[in-house]
């Protein structure tokens, strides 16, 4: 009382008084320490005295500020922890099947609940208590304005009992919490105990718990809470019903955050919340930290920048202009771009991310033509597979590098040089179908429509809007060093080469002379152009069931399939004998590649032009049917045009039907040889034994 009433000067002298005749750790004086105050000796009594008390100024500034004083905020992940079933976000099978369990009278003695950090577990077993300890009765819907129910949420309901087993995690205080079980509650229908971070008790807790877990009092309900259900033991795990919390969707968490924002009287920004959303992971309390500390960035506001500054979040518009440099093959606007960010200070790691989530726009996208996107007509849909591996992966080793500019410009980097690999040197691409007969493809620094291009240039990047034309020979699609160490120089032209360079990579014993026809200019190219996009550009759309391909000159790739080739070189007409299956059996392809030339059949055969029927779209993609283009022309030394088509080709003479048959041949005969052994004979008829259906599989490599 005389510490409110500013009396700390006669406070401090009655304290000094009382402690001199007390010891330290004593409650009371001894006669040893009040013979010793009296007779004026100062070694033990001094040396274990108590400390002194507080000085004056320090209890006149505790006199100074009142309890009443004290600001009466509350963060908002515990202002708006729900209080009942309704308000629950996100977790509707949970909530359902316990609303049934509730009303219908069935309830089980012990629940477990599992999930990540702040998605409602010890939400849940609050509420939980409250319905099975309300005054109204037992339901789904407790009142939430009774003694139960608010004792409950203040955390003083003597009934209900949360334990942290992070931090008592022994089997003494396991054995406490198991011998008050078996008393009756003192004021509700049920004691609830709920164990939070479960899988954190030791071995010897958990075996101390079992029997109780599996047959506790009839007025016991356990409630478990673990963010790690692999460490709780299956003796444990079986016991409960158990019910996994899901993370919750970046839509739903926004939604809740617009609601409280819209009750608490704060103006918002629909991004702000959408990024806050994403960066809560799943995590309604997460959230919800993120808005209190958003809400104090913003002086009481909740707006887009701000907030993007707060979670290092990066700006659309750089990952636009980083997929428009990587589009139009820019290594230098790159390298620049990334230097501008680590001026910065970029989270790079974030940026990453954001492109991968925007080629994942992308894509959908190109799929869905309803979904349009600006660049989605302008890349080409394995360059955005690509890029997005490129993007997942190096965000995921972006810890791995040097440093994490270094490693963002490495992601970017691959990005290029995969896309150069497939597109052509120096990340050159054909803008749109092929020139005219006798017309090659031109490279211009500025590229336009309407340019007429010479016969002795590379392809060039398409203009904006237009999607890529496809049909270019191997060689084009090698990288410079590589198509120069060939013997190709990028850019001369394609099919050209020096003459007394080697046509190939093969050793030159392994080559063959090249002659006039194979040194003079390809015949005409004629490349598809991709389907045409709403947003984009008018280009030459690819009929619906077909796809057409011509690739330049090319040379067998390895010696082997130089051998077997045909020798026809100068003539327009290939030399084929109509055997399909045998050709691509010999056919030196590998990948996607081979099994669309597997799957199809050939439908007719003219000069130097291929009709395939193939059963599925994939196989009639541009790309694809480039590919195999090159391929054939590669075999047999001349261009070669493939028209490709959709239908059915069940039971028709391919390639893949050859194959399955041979192997279904070859197990036949290998089922008979085993049922006819000597051996299995005797095992059958003495013993009864019976062959194992499918457990003979007959051997595919070289007998022995």
């Amino acid at each position: 009382l005389a510490l409110w009433l500013g009396e700390p000067g006669q406070v401090r002298k009655e304290a000094a008084t009382a402690d001199s005749c007390k010891c330290r750790g004593s409650g009371s004086s001894t006669p040893d320490s009040d013979s010793r105050s009296s007779s004026g000796h100062s070694g033990p009594s001094t040396v274990f005295s108590r400390p002194a008390p507080w000085p004056a100024s320090t209890v006149i500034a505790r006199q100074s500020f009142p309890v009443s004083s004290l600001p009466a905020h509350q963060v908002l992940a515990r202002k708006w922890r729900p209080r009942d079933f309704d308000s629950l976000v996100g977790q509707d099978v949970v909530v359902r099947a316990l609303r049934h369990a509730l009303d219908n009278n069935r309830l089980h003695h012990a629940y477990l609940l599992t999930g990540t950090r702040g998605v409602g577990k010890t939400t849940i077993a609050r509420i939980i208590a409250k319905a099975l300890n309300c005054e109204q009765g037992v339901s789904s819907r407790p009142c939430g304005q009774c003694a139960a129910c608010t004792g409950v949420d203040q955390g003083r309901f003597p009934d209900y009992v949360e334990m942290d087993a992070a931090s008592n995690r022994r089997v003494e205080e396991m054995t406490v919490v198991l011998e008050n079980a078996a008393y009756a509650p003192s004021l509700g229908r049920f004691k609830v105990f709920v164990i939070d971070e479960v899988h954190m008790l030791s071995a010897h807790a958990f075996n101390a718990m079992l029997k109780t877990l599996e047959e506790p009092p009839p007025h016991v309900v356990f409630v478990l809470a673990t963010t790690d259900p692999q460490k709780v033991p299956v003796t444990v795990l079986s016991r409960c019903m158990q019910f996994g919390l899901r993370n919750m969707s970046a839509a739903a968490v926004a939604g809740h955050l617009e609601t409280v924002l819209q009750a608490e009287g704060i103006a918002f920004e629909a991004p702000a919340l959408a990024a806050i959303g994403r960066a809560a992971a799943g995590s309604m309390r997460d959230a919800l930290s993120l808005l209190d500390q958003a809400i104090a960035l913003g002086a009481g506001r909740v707006e887009e920048q701000p907030v993007r500054d707060m979670l290092g979040a990066v700006d659309d518009q750089v990952v636009v202009q980083l997929l428009e440099r990587l589009v139009a093959g820019d290594g230098a606007g790159l390298v620049a771009l990334s230097d501008e960010m680590g001026s910065e200070n970029a989270p790079f790691g974030q940026v990453l991310q954001s492109l991968a989530r925007e080629l994942q726009q992308i894509a959908l996208a190109q799929v869905v033509p309803a979904l349009d996107h600006p660049l989605a007509a302008q890349i080409l849909p394995e360059d955005v597979q690509v890029f997005y591996q490129a993007a997942i992966h190096g965000a995921r080793d972006l810890s791995l590098a040097p440093d994490p500019q270094t490693g963002f410009l490495m992601t970017l980097l691959r990005m290029l040089a995969f896309r150069a690999a497939a597109d052509g040197p120096a990340g050159a691409r054909p803008a749109g179908p092929a020139p005219a007969a006798g017309q090659g493809a031109a490279r211009h620094p500025a590229p336009s429509a309407s340019a007429m291009p010479s016969a002795s240039a590379a392809p060039v990047a398409a203009p904006s809007g237009e999607r890529p034309g496809i049909g270019r020979s191997m060689l084009e699609r090698l990288p410079p060093a590589i198509a120069r160490a060939a013997g190709y120089t990028p850019g001369s032209g394609a099919g050209t080469r020096p003459t007394n360079a080697p046509a190939s990579g093969r050793p030159p014993s392994l080559r063959k002379p090249p002659d006039s026809a194979s040194s003079a200019a390809p015949a005409p190219v004629m490349a598809p152009a991709a389907p045409e996009r709403p947003a984009a550009p008018a280009t030459s759309a690819v009929p619906e069931m077909s796809a057409t391909a011509t690739p330049a000159v090319a040379t067998p790739a390895t010696a082997a399939s130089a051998a077997d080739a045909p020798e026809n070189r100068s003539g327009s007409t290939i030399a084929f004998d109509g055997n399909w299956p045998g050709l691509v059996d010999r056919l030196p392809a590998g990948g996607a590649t081979l099994e669309m030339l597997r799957q199809s059949e050939l439908v007719s055969f003219s000069g130097n032009r291929f009709a395939l029927r193939v059963p599925i779209r994939p196989y009639a993609e541009p790309a694809l049917v480039a590919r195999a283009a090159d391929v054939l022309g590669q075999w047999f030394g001349q261009p070669v045009q493939l028209d490709v088509s959709l239908g059915d080709t069940s039971g028709r003479d391919t390639a893949a039907a050859r194959a399955h048959e041979a192997r279904r041949q070859r197990e036949a005969d290998a089922i008979e040889s085993i049922e006819a052994d000597p051996f299995v004979r005797e095992l059958i008829d003495d013993f009864g034994a019976t062959i194992v259906p499918d457990s003979i599989k007959p051997h595919e490599g070289k007998p022995r």
